[in-house]
């Protein structure tokens, strides 16, 4: 009775097993990276909640009168000659606006602010992936904020907080789910040391781990901020934004 089978099936196992365990190390170390960039960035964010919020605001309103002025452009190429100038970006007056109590526009001013929060852009600084959909999100915030009443806003934050605001349905391949399970493994051992090499190359990390006083960073992002907002507000002064 022959066993040369054997150690070819031993090798696979103890190949699997060692890709484990890789796997986990690797996936512990990222873990550990996430959780003191996220308790970090709390930190930060709690120094700098009012300059966060109007940096949004203004780059959604800037991005609002780019798409006007590419459209103005565009109606005037058509029309030629007989173009007739077009309006601007046209900003909801005040007195529009539907007369809430004082407490609700309290508590639509807490429930935005709790939301902007949670889905800035900057906190997914980790995950690139999702940047663009939490800029979608705070768009869509910012404008239920201005426009809605209380309770479709406190729809949408019940929206956001349940986490299904930020939920992406991941592509199926049937390559993967027709892999072998050693192919499988070695796959995801890559993906996750390139995540963990992009983790480690954050430049929040890098002051995490490399700054005497990590807390010295809130000094320049205040400043990163003001250059920002004030350039934004340049670029947006022919557009009022609401009294937030």
């Amino acid at each position: 009775m022959t066993h040369k089978n054997l150690p070819i099936t031993n090798n696979n196992e103890q190949e699997q097993l060692l890709l484990k365990a890789k796997i986990n190390l690797v996936q512990q170390e990222l873990n550990e990276i996430e959780q003191k960039v996220n308790a970090f960035e709390a930190i930060l964010r709690s120094y700098l909640e009012n300059e966060i919020i109007e940096e949004q605001e203004l780059t959604v309103l800037y991005k609002k009168l780019q798409l006007a002025k590419k459209e103005k452009r565009f109606a005037q190429k058509k029309k030629g000659k007989n173009f007739k100038e077009v309006e601007g970006l046209k900003v909801i007056s005040n007195n529009i606006r539907q007369t809430n109590s004082l407490d609700e526009q309290k508590e639509k001013k807490r429930l935005y602010r709790e939301a902007m929060l949670f889905v800035h852009p900057d906190k997914f600084s980790m995950h690139d992936e999702k940047i663009d959909l939490a800029t979608d999100i705070t768009t869509k915030l910012i404008e239920i904020y201005q426009t809605g009443n209380l309770a479709e806003l406190q729809i949408y934050h019940t929206h956001i907080f349940s986490g299904n605001a930020m939920m992406q349905f991941p592509e199926t391949s049937e390559k993967n789910v027709n892999a072998k399970q050693d192919s499988y493994l070695k796959n995801e051992l890559e993906k996750l040391e390139k995540q963990l090499q992009l983790a480690k190359n954050k430049h929040i990390f890098k002051v995490l781990t490399e700054y005497e006083n990590p807390l010295t960073f809130i000094d320049e992002l205040k400043e990163y901020y003001h250059d920002r907002i004030f350039k934004l507000k340049k670029r947006t002064r022919k557009a009022n934004l609401f009294d937030l």
